[in-house]
């Protein structure tokens, strides 16, 4: 029996990209899928020249003004979720699909009953990984898996903690559940918050390698300046609020502070202050609401704190060196 998927597509000021993506979607060799390409807010000709592309196998949606990722995608899946779709996947608009993406997407998914199924995205060269999904580690920090590492190293499919928004499959039975993206983190760690939110549910996020994707880095957050400071500065608390449970915010809670303030320090001194710091009001700003927002996460939470803790990345993200070279010299290892 046939599922069918509705991929998400969302264009900000990056027609050409769009483009590109668009034409490697319809060469998919599964397909029962329809495409919803969302303009969000570009401002330019992007709207008009999209809506000639109409069919029965894409529809074009205009936000006129920029959501960002986790509002414009939204778009998107509310638009699957009144037309009866199995399937949702998200797919970046600077990226591009080997033709057996979705079918291998699509064949995890209903091998592993997950409710949010990742691939293999690489960069655009095709040599070095940019995701095999997402992790979270015990010091309150979210990063990719695997990024930077050569194509040949991709660990073998299995279970993860979560799923990259730029090319994954979600479950549209899970969405129901646990909720759409949250418009309030803007733009990243808002597949994180999914992802989270999703383990604690009691859904599975699983990766299968078969599932190849290429991907432009930065190439649309390079157009909006400050965007990944002040939206990293902000969501990360805001993810750490909302989803940790009670049992783990204590541990996790003292490493996080100590990385965060270790990370606007270092912001600081790289000229970089006034984005961190607006990101790091934001983030007090919206706390009230991310305590609203814990108490049904938590209150309909059927995993155990043991199962998340196993689930965890139980060291800093691989990125941090400056704060591993901080704890070597505090620790002496």
């Amino acid at each position: 029996m046939s599922s069918k998927v509705a991929i998400v597509v969302l264009n900000y000021k990056g027609l050409k990209d769009t483009l590109e993506c668009i034409e490697s979607l319809q060469e998919q060799t599964y397909t029962d899928f329809h495409m919803v390409v969302v303009e969000n807010g570009s401002l330019d000709k992007s709207a008009k020249k999209l809506q000639t592309l109409e069919s029965d196998q894409l529809t074009i949606m205009v936000n006129d003004k920029n959501l960002g990722f986790a509002g414009g995608v939204n778009t998107g899946i509310e638009w699957a979720l009144s037309n009866n779709y199995n399937y949702i996947a998200l797919f970046n608009n600077d990226a591009t699909a080997d033709r057996d993406w979705l079918r291998n997407l699509i064949s995890s998914a209903r091998k592993h009953k997950s409710g949010i199924t990742t691939g293999l995205l690489l960069n655009n060269s095709g040599e070095k990984i940019d995701s095999t999904g997402e992790q979270y580690s015990i010091w309150g920090l979210a990063f990719p898996r695997s990024r930077g590492n050569n194509k040949e190293e991709a660990p073998d499919g299995g279970f993860v903690f979560g799923a990259t928004g730029g090319s994954s499959l979600y479950s549209v039975k899970m969405l129901r559940e646990i909720g759409l993206f949250d418009e309030v983190f803007f733009a990243y760690y808002e597949d994180v918050d999914v992802s989270f939110r999703a383990q604690l549910a009691g859904w599975k996020v699983v990766y299968t390698p078969d599932a190849i994707a290429y991907h432009k880095q930065g190439a649309t957050t390079n157009r909006i300046p400050g965007l990944a400071i002040v939206n990293t500065f902000k969501n990360l608390p805001l993810l750490f609020k909302k989803n940790v449970p009670l049992g783990l915010l204590l541990p996790i809670g003292i490493r996080f502070v100590f990385a965060y303030l270790m990370m606007l320090a270092n912001a600081i001194k790289r000229g970089q202050g006034k984005y961190a710091l607006k990101g790091w009001m934001l983030s007090i700003f919206y706390t009230p609401r991310a305590i609203w927002l814990r108490y049904g996460i938590q209150r309909s939470r059927k995993v155990s704190n043991e199962y998340l803790k196993s689930i965890l990345w139980d060291d800093l993200p691989p990125d941090q060196t400056g704060l591993r070279n901080l704890r070597r010299f505090f620790t002496k290892k």
